[in-house]
């Protein structure tokens, strides 16, 4: 007898651990009211406009500008209320082939020759320059 119940318990000890215990019901729980699908709004369309690359140098006598980017500029005299970057004393430069004036809201090239630039913001690398001031 002993042996038909230790056997009988070694068969269902495995079916009785995969039948859970208790069952759980949740008819008491009910939320009334209907829920309206509402569709969702369109993606909005974002439109960058295309930023054209800067120019690989550009040569001027005079630049006014909003602002003035370039990887390294070199110039005579620049006024500006706002110049980052690394400023190195210059003894001038010749500007040849120079295009006339400059004026923008914005200049940008990798390298600026100019003899003179005015602006509200400088920015680059290094610049070179003999007479800076800021406004």
């Amino acid at each position: 007898m002993r042996t038909r119940t230790a056997l009988a318990a070694l068969i269902l000890a495995p079916a009785l651990a995969a039948v859970p215990l208790t069952i759980a019901r949740a008819n008491h729980v009910r939320i009334e009211g209907t829920v309206e699908s509402q569709p969702l709004p369109p993606a909005p369309t974002v439109i960058v406009p295309a930023v054209p690359a800067p120019a690989s140098n550009l040569q001027a006598d005079e630049i006014r500008a909003h602002r003035v980017r370039a990887q390294v500029i070199y110039a005579n005299k620049i006024e500006a209320d706002d110049v980052q970057g690394i400023v190195h004393q210059s003894d001038g430069i010749r500007v040849k082939d120079a295009h006339g004036d400059v004026k923008a809201p914005e200049v940008a090239a990798n390298v600026i020759y100019a003899d003179e630039i005015k602006a509200n913001s400088v920015i680059a690398e290094n610049i070179y320059v003999r007479d800076l001031k800021r406004r």
